[in-house]
């Protein structure tokens, strides 16, 4: 039965919609597997809506009785490719029903998938399918394989390349199939469909290798995590007891299922609720999708309420009528927040009705630019600007900011709502025991670690001990409450010569409040102080310079005194709050953006520092050789 559209899913009748928000969870021992998990899911509710995606000028909707459709096709296809269970398969596809296809028909058949970012540079996707042993890959178009046979002789334990799209007739390769032949064609039906009569039925072992996910690499080449059906299984059903997703719930997807925390989180966990998730077009019609799909469930990095955060400022400007009635609201709305939580006193009858006044006006239409119907809105990944935490919750939104990392499959600690408090990341889940060990490093102890490091023993042996304890390298703290918080990762950081210790991710947060600047890095190991490397944005910058009068284009223009000492203002500004021995007093300025391309970030925006100190070497000696500018406010 092929796919209902948008209209056709409005139009029909409830009896369907009904049964699965009356259906309960599946739990993790009733799933065994990810297989078992998504047979579980059309079995139960199979004419509910799963998926939503945009094809051919409109919305999608897919059932779970069409996804099992698909997913069998798939299976076929898959087995026709003769492959044995615990081999590998990669993938690197934008996030849709293919990619949940793929991904079902592989853990169906024993394969364990490896997922790749299709940001990644050509190197790094050539050493993850190289390290993995991947025996099959499926690419997005020919242009990634055009790229990635400059690695050939890295690629070449690889059976079959499929391509999903082609730019033309001349790309047809000898090592490339084409993925409607491949699931469609005559001769790949009737020998898929013998293999599949051949299959062995879904694995049931929880404990069998599931995924090899890589990590982003940010001091070396990336290690493959080995997760197990029981790892991220264990890890999601905890994670639906501490914030339940409801059948109900629409899920909107835009972070790529190959990082782990929208995989589980964002793909399985909707899955065993039963709810529904819709796939954005992608971030530059993001906007127009949160309006068009209107999510209850919003999962997110700090990049993006970030983003949100400084267009609200840059718009409201630094006085006016709407600039004071915004303070307002953010005041009236965060006492109203602690309030709640009996850390302030309850507001009386007129700041409630001024607060209810200032929501109308101010935090209603902030919401409804994310949909305003969001029931949930998580942030992941990297830790969240408590300053950008504390003004979403006072306007209104539902937030909850949580810690984790791939190799505990990946979520630690989370919170509902209701708890949430900026700087903090929640409790651990149920199940999971988080401690501080030397230095302050946070340990996790649970079902949902990894086994360890594909081929890697001694980096397994590192990071797991004796006694089970996963050493995560982040540094963190325990608050009174339980509630963990995240104060920097033990490799970042600083020492000072004076001997003080700095987390550069903390001022880098801090920095990126500033809508000057598009990216920094901080800097100062050895050093008297710490500096730093920015980015600038573009409109920005043009006024500054503007106000200046300095050329915008010219790169001399960056190095001049007078610029430099006027960014070290901001910059001062930003960083008003932390210890003097941490204040930035020297920087260096540069317009080009750091990217994946350009082997300066990771596919998860983070940093790559090593490659950035070296890109900067000259430049930072030359900084910390010099001056410190003068700043005049």
């Amino acid at each position: 039965m092929p796919p209902r559209t948008e209209r056709q899913q409005a139009d029909r009748a409830p009896p369907a919609a009904r049964a699965a928000k009356d259906a309960p969870p599946i739990t993790a021992d009733t799933a065994r597997t990810l297989a078992g998990l998504f047979a579980e899911r059309v079995a139960r509710t199979p004419d509910a809506l799963a998926y939503r995606q945009f094809e051919q000028g409109h919305w999608q909707d897919y059932r779970w009785r069409d996804m099992a459709e698909i997913v069998a096709r798939w299976r076929c296809a898959l087995a026709g490719e003769g492959l044995a269970p615990g081999e590998r398969v990669a993938l690197s596809l934008p996030n849709g029903v293919d990619w949940v296809a793929f991904d079902q028909a592989a853990l169906a058949l024993g394969l364990v998938t490896v997922p790749l970012y299709t940001t990644d540079s050509p190197g790094n996707v050539a050493h993850i399918v190289t390290d993995s042993g991947a025996r099959l890959l499926l690419l997005d178009s020919d242009a990634e394989w055009a790229a990635l046979r400059n690695h050939g002789g890295a690629l070449e334990r690889l059976q079959t390349v499929i391509c999903r799209h082609r730019s033309s007739a001349a790309s047809v390769d000898a090592g490339l199939t084409d993925l409607g032949a491949w699931l469609y064609g005559a001769d790949a039906a009737r020998t898929a469909d013998r293999a599949v009569d051949q299959a062995e039925p879904v694995p049931t072992d929880p404990d069998a290798l599931a995924t090899l996910i890589y990590t982003s690499g940010t001091t070396g080449a990336p290690k493959g995590v080995m997760l197990s059906h029981r790892n991220i299984l264990a890890d999601v059903e905890a994670t639906m007891q501490r914030v339940p997703a409801l059948p109900e719930d629409m899920f909107l997807s835009f972070l790529p299922l190959a990082h782990a925390f929208e995989r589980s989180v964002g793909y399985y966990l909707p899955m065993l609720a039963g709810a529904a998730v819709a796939y954005a077009r992608g971030i530059a019609e993001l906007r127009e999708d949160l309006l068009h799909i209107r999510p209850t469930t919003l999962l997110s990095v700090p990049r993006v309420y970030d983003k949100i955060y400084r267009a609200l400022q840059d718009k409201l400007g630094e006085r006016g009528i709407k600039r004071r009635l915004f303070d307002a609201a953010v005041a009236h709305g965060w006492r109203r927040f602690e309030a709640a939580q009996g850390r302030a006193p309850a507001p009386g009858v007129m700041a409630r009705l001024v607060g209810a006044l200032l929501h109308r006006l101010v935090g209603r239409p902030v919401l409804a630019r994310l949909g305003g119907r969001l029931r949930v809105a998580v942030s992941g990944g990297a830790p969240l600007s408590p300053t950008v935490g504390r003004c979403f919750v006072a306007l209104g939104l539902p937030l909850t900011e949580g810690y984790g990392l791939t190799e505990a499959a990946p979520v630690v600690t989370n919170i509902a709502p209701a708890g949430f408090r900026p700087g903090f990341v929640g409790l651990p889940l149920p199940g999971i025991e988080v401690k501080l060990g030397p230095a302050r490093e946070i340990l996790v102890r649970g079902a949902s670690v990894m086994a360890g490091y594909w081929q890697q023993p001694e980096a397994t042996a590192a990071a797991i001990d004796a006694e089970g304890w996963l050493h995560t390298g982040d540094i963190g703290e325990i608050g009174a409450d339980g509630q963990v918080g995240i104060r920097g990762r033990l490799k970042e950081i600083i020492v000072t010569s004076t001997g003080e210790k700095i987390a550069p991710t903390d001022l880098e947060a801090a920095l990126a409040m500033e809508s000057l600047f598009d990216q920094a890095m901080v800097v100062g190991e050895g050093q008297p102080f710490p500096a730093a490397v920015l980015v600038l944005a573009d409109a920005p910058w043009r006024a500054l310079a503007a106000k200046l009068g300095r050329d915008p284009d010219d790169a001399a223009a960056l190095t001049q005194p007078d610029v430099v000492a006027a960014v070290q203002a901001f910059v001062d500004a930003r960083l008003a709050d932390f210890p003097r021995y941490a204040q930035v007093r020297a920087v260096h300025l540069t317009r080009a953006p750091w990217t994946v391309e350009n082997g300066l970030i990771t596919p998860t925006m983070k940093l790559k520092r090593d490659a950035l100190t070296a890109r900067f070497a000259g430049a930072l000696e030359h900084l910390y050789a010099r001056p410190r500018p003068r700043a005049s406010r």
